[in-house]
């Protein structure tokens, strides 16, 4: 029976972390951890057509975050995940993180939960965005009031 508890420590590979500002996501750089954000926050399931019907198979990850036409339908009306690579090219860093700091919108989006994320965080996922490849896409479509009924398919027409 081996006892790590009893074997000389190595410090060689332990990376010291400020945490001073709180609690935050800690990677290989800012981008991998905007990434980790993403992924695991459920940002593709709204923002990303197709992801959580895939269980997040397609699309590729060269496709993430464009908006998405697929409606989220509730008391509140009909609702898009908004397209976040033309979020992200059309404000600042600092605009993005004081967005996401005190943002509201229509459901499902989880503004309480991204309200509380670290301004590392917040950062880290803008840099992420902005690393994607590829075109930015086009904008998702416009919410519907509570009156309207969104019709399968409507927001892929012109």
């Amino acid at each position: 029976m081996l006892l790590s508890a009893c074997q000389p420590r190595d410090d060689r590979n332990v990376v010291q972390v400020d945490l001073t500002e709180g609690p935050r996501v800690v990677a290989a750089s800012d981008i991998a951890a905007g990434r980790y954000i993403v992924a695991t926050s459920g940002c593709n399931d709204c923002h990303t057509p197709m992801y959580a019907q895939t269980g997040g198979a397609t699309p590729a990850e060269a496709e993430w975050l464009k908006g998405s036409s697929e409606p989220h339908t509730g008391p509140w009306g009909t609702s898009y995940g908004k397209n976040l690579r033309l979020t992200v090219a059309s404000v600042s860093e600092d605009e993005w993180v004081t967005l996401l700091g005190t943002g509201s919108s229509l459901p499902p989006m989880p503004w309480p939960s991204v309200r509380n994320m670290s301004e590392y965080d917040r950062r880290a996922i803008y840099r992420y965005i902005r690393s994607l490849p590829g075109d930015r896409g086009r904008p998702a479509p416009a919410p519907l009031p509570p009156t309207s009924v969104a019709e399968p398919g409507s927001a892929d027409r012109p």
